[in-house]
């Protein structure tokens, strides 16, 4: 492919993944006013987040069977601009039921354009450039989240949240454009395969049975109410069932043999978990910054957009050394940052600058700019050409379930230890304190004391919140460390797409 063709068929991938990965958090420092507009609880209101990232997990697996059905490129295009036509039709909703209809819609059809990106740039790229093709996408799925909140914070503050959606328009045409103008004559080879329409079914069941659960699970006091506990019980039954079919079926929607491999495994459980507690992270800390602290949409957005400064540095460098360090030992120095800026965010108070919110992310950033590249590159290293579509959407797969999961866990943890922290700082000034303050004061402070008491509530509603967070994030800083272990029994060589 000549240079110049090949640089307008990244830039349409690299497009169109952006988007793809900058919905998962543009939406976030949003909540507020999205709840407001439409007359719901933030709580309900985070269902805009979590019902796209759902639908989009469903959709990643089938990335593999679509494509060889379709063809990629096909595909690629057709899922854009199907993404750009429910974009606009999110930001036309009226109602919070409409808008879940259409994130859940615009999460099915943009679920194969992230793994079909990374498998047509390896298709395409020389073998010397496939590091670089890696950093492409590695940079763009990392960044746009990561930039998410400032953009959709800049958008709230000056427009109005809608347009978090309808930005997708012009830019979802020009990356499919982009990609049918130079791939429409590279199409992969299509067939007739028959599709798994009973794993289809178990995939829908069991996934929306279990983000249905992790959405209202705080709601409704998780299996403590029958329908928290029938929810469970029916997403772990169709697991089980899906599982069994999925390994028995000639032509599966999920291939489950790819976990066989050592360093797809590896791979895959390496980035998911660690990306369950950083995108909790990611919701958590700006609804903090905003409800807690005062901050605006814009600035909760620059401070979590902190990410992003090493992670731009880095993971280009990262791409071209690939093949010149062990992957190991990258991983080793990324963990150690993940998990250094992790600690410092449980360290936060409530008199903290905006230099001192902002760090933590920094120090997390430098982390993972030296993070996806090199996992993503285990995971596919032991994978032949025609198996990368359904791997690679496979991987996304694990790594966005994961995010979701750990969305909703992490409120459910905040929310239960600010409790837990407010019931406790309530003991300490209780009805014995007010009780010698009216003993010594008299009748002049007893007359304050309404005022006096709601000022106090407040302050222990504030600090509670605040410890709350912090406690989420110092558990999570200890789940990284095993997870560093797991890397270390990986097995070169580490090729992307090298095959066997």
């Amino acid at each position: 492919m000549p240079r110049g063709q090949l640089a307008l068929m990244t830039a349409g991938l690299g497009l169109g993944t952006f988007l793809v990965s900058l919905d998962f958090a543009v939406a976030n420092v949003a909540i507020p006013n999205i709840s407001g507009d439409l007359a719901v609880s933030p709580s309900q209101g985070t269902w805009a987040i979590t019902s796209f990232t759902a639908a989009n997990a469903i959709a990643l697996p089938l990335t593999g069977w679509l494509s060889r059905r379709f063809g990629e490129v096909r595909l690629f295009v057709g899922a854009g601009l199907l993404f750009t036509l429910f974009s606009l039709l999110c930001g036309l909703a009226p109602n919070l039921e409409t808008l879940v209809i259409m994130r859940i819609l615009q999460g099915v059809v943009s679920g194969p354009m992230l793994p079909l990106s990374q498998a047509l740039l390896l298709r395409h790229f020389p073998a010397h450039l496939k590091g670089m093709a890696m950093a492409v996408v590695s940079m763009t799925v990392t960044i746009a989240p990561l930039t998410g909140p400032i953009i959709g914070g800049a958008i709230t503050d000056n427009w109005s949240w809608p347009w978090i959606f309808y930005i997708n328009l012009p830019l979802g045409l020009l990356a499919a454009g982009l990609v049918w103008a130079t791939l429409r004559e590279r199409e992969t080879e299509r067939a007739e395969l028959p599709i798994d329409l009973v794993g289809v079914g178990l995939l829908v069941v069991w996934v929306t049975a279990l983000q249905v659960l992790l959405d209202k699970g705080q709601e409704i006091d998780w299996f403590a109410s029958p329908l928290g506990l029938t929810l469970g019980i029916v997403a772990a039954l169709a697991l089980i069932v899906f599982v069994i079919w999925e390994l028995g079926d000639r032509h599966p929607v999920v291939d489950l043999s790819l976990y066989r491999d050592r360093n797809f495994f590896i791979g895959a459980m390496a980035t998911s978990l660690p990306w369950a507690v950083l995108f909790a992270g990611l919701v958590v800390f700006p609804l903090w910054l905003q409800t807690n602290m005062g901050y605006t949409p814009t600035w909760a957005g620059v401070a979590t957009a902190a990410f992003g400064v090493f992670i731009m540095l880095l993971t280009p460098i990262v791409g071209r050394l690939l093949g010149r360090f062990n992957l190991k030992y990258l991983l080793t120095a990324s963990f150690f940052f993940l998990w250094l800026g992790t600690w410092l965010a449980s360290r936060m108070n409530t008199e903290a600058s905006i230099w001192h919110a902002a760090l933590p992310r920094l120090v997390q950033g430098a982390g993972l700019g030296m993070f996806f590249v090199p996992l993503l590159t285990i995971a596919l290293s032991n994978m032949p050409p025609q198996r990368l579509a359904a791997a690679t959407g496979v991987f996304y797969f694990t790594r966005t379930l994961a995010g979701s999961i750990g969305v909703s866990l992490g409120i459910t943890v905040w929310d239960r230890r600010e409790t837990l922290h407010h019931a406790r700082l309530a003991e300490v000034f209780g009805p014995d304190t007010l009780a010698r303050l009216w003993a010594y004061g008299g009748e002049r402070v007893a007359d304050a004391l309404p005022a006096q008491y709601a000022l106090a509530e407040r302050l222990l509603a504030r600090q509670a919140n605040m410890l709350g967070a912090n406690d989420l994030f110092y558990a999570s800083c200890w789940l990284l460390p095993p997870l560093l272990a797991l890397v270390w029994l990986a097995r070169p060589p580490f090729i992307a797409g090298g095959g066997r």
